[in-house]
């Protein structure tokens, strides 16, 4: 799932309305997970900030169920 969003925070710059397939498979996988994060967090203009909570709250809790 970290790939999946890592790689939509990148694919995000070449194509930010997701019209291409790979666009479009990336936003449908990631966008359930994104979303109420999105929604909880202030307002930073441009940056989606997003991505990067995901990441680092998956990151934990995999370090500690393992």
């Amino acid at each position: 799932m970290q790939i999946a969003i890592f790689l939509r925070f990148i694919f995000s710059w070449v194509d930010p309305t997701g019209r291409t397939g790979i666009g479009a498979f990336l936003n449908g996988v990631t966008e359930p997970i994104l979303a109420p994060i999105r929604r909880v967090l202030p307002r930073t203009g441009m940056l989606d900030l997003s991505p990067f909570i995901v990441i680092l709250v998956l990151g934990m809790l995999l370090r500690i169920v393992t």
